[in-house]
């Protein structure tokens, strides 16, 4: 297993801090960060998110729109039964986030809690073949049995969950604002089993950049993430690489609301986490196959080097031979996810 820690000199090393973003849509623009708005304001008795001034005025569709919004999340409902193991009980679940109700799994550990809770949000999955709790089989079912609370959210216009019919061109930053509703329904919830006080974020591939969009939208909010396999920072390389070639009409759909990054260079600048990477207050551990020939592991460099550039938590492990879902060494890294989550949640 090849694993490597980036750090401040090796980061310089690393060069330019690029603009980066999320999900399987998205872009970029090479430069110089603008200032980072104050953090976002949430409800739902989430004391690591500070209520802040407003930031600057910004595009509706941007990280910084995401910023000033008052998030909220609550309303987590334990529906049926679907599976009763020695280690734990998986429910159907459904919770409300910024006004649209967001189905789910939930697992919770047999035993005597408050457990710690993590949130799983996973890769890209066409939602019109997607099933609730789809995309994350393994790492649900290990953590729970490692004492966790496992709520692995659906996302808008996936399973049970409400429509939300321009999420996909605005960039599916609406998976973001599901996954901060998520962690204020886990603290809400007022359920003995949770403890809302201990709460960790874990994505993967697409999941990964929701990770990155939720730290710099929700300083605070989690105690601790992961980013597994994930996709470009920057938006618009994920367009070029995942939808231009397969000649997806939503590229032109994009492309006419927000313009080209060489067109509209703010707004891509806006859209890119790392434009915004010093708001980022939680460690960070981003774990990438070196095989991967989905996501290239190119991405996670230059993405955990923006970070630690940003003076940053974050450790980078590229794992020798290893593709992107992580087969021979994938139960040796959830060893160091576990542990990560250890350190961080208990």
């Amino acid at each position: 297993m090849d694993g490597m820690r980036l750090r401040g000199t090796a980061c310089a090393a690393a060069g330019l801090l690029l603009a980066v973003a999320l999900g399987c849509t998205g872009g970029g623009e090479e430069g110089v960060p603008e200032p980072s708005p104050a953090p976002a304001r949430a409800t739902s008795e989430s004391p690591r998110v500070t209520p802040s001034p407003t930031p600057t005025a910004a595009d509706p569709v941007s990280l910084p729109a995401l910023m000033r919004r008052e998030h909220t999340g609550s309303g987590l409902r334990l529906g049926d039964v679907l599976d009763r193991t020695s280690a734990y009980t998986r429910y159907a679940v459904t919770y409300e986030a910024n006004g649209l109700t967001i189905s789910g799994i939930m697992n919770i550990p047999e035993g005597e809690g408050p457990f710690p809770a993590l949130v799983l949000a996973h890769g890209y999955i066409d939602p019109d073949v997607y099933v609730s709790g789809q995309g994350m089989p393994r790492e649900q079912d290990r953590l729970a049995r490692s004492g966790y609370v496992v709520l692995h959210t659906d996302y808008r216009n996936h399973a049970r969950s409400d429509k939300d019919p321009g999420n996909d061109v605005d960039l599916r930053l609406g998976y973001t604002e599901d996954v901060i509703g998520a962690a204020l329904a886990l603290r809400d919830s007022g359920r003995p089993e949770i403890d809302g006080d201990r709460i960790g974020l874990f994505g993967r591939s697409m999941g990964g950049g929701v990770v990155y969009n939720t730290l710099v939208v929700a300083p605070g909010l989690f105690d601790a993430a992961v980013a597994y396999a994930p996709v470009s920072a920057r938006p618009q390389e994920n367009i070029d690489h995942f939808q231009r070639p397969d000649g997806d009409p939503l590229v032109a759909e994009i492309e006419e609301k927000h313009g080209t990054p060489k067109e509209n260079p703010a707004f891509w600048r806006d859209v890119s986490p790392l434009t915004f990477a010093d708001r980022v207050t939680e460690p960070l551990l981003i774990q990438h196959g070196t095989a991967d020939d989905t996501c290239p592991l190119a991405w996670s460099r230059e993405a955990a080097a923006a970070f630690e550039k940003a003076g940053k938590d974050v450790e980078l492990r590229a794992v020798a031979g290893e593709g992107h879902t992580f087969g021979p060494r994938w139960a040796a890294e959830m060893d160091v996810t576990e542990a990560f989550f250890a350190r961080h949640l208990r």
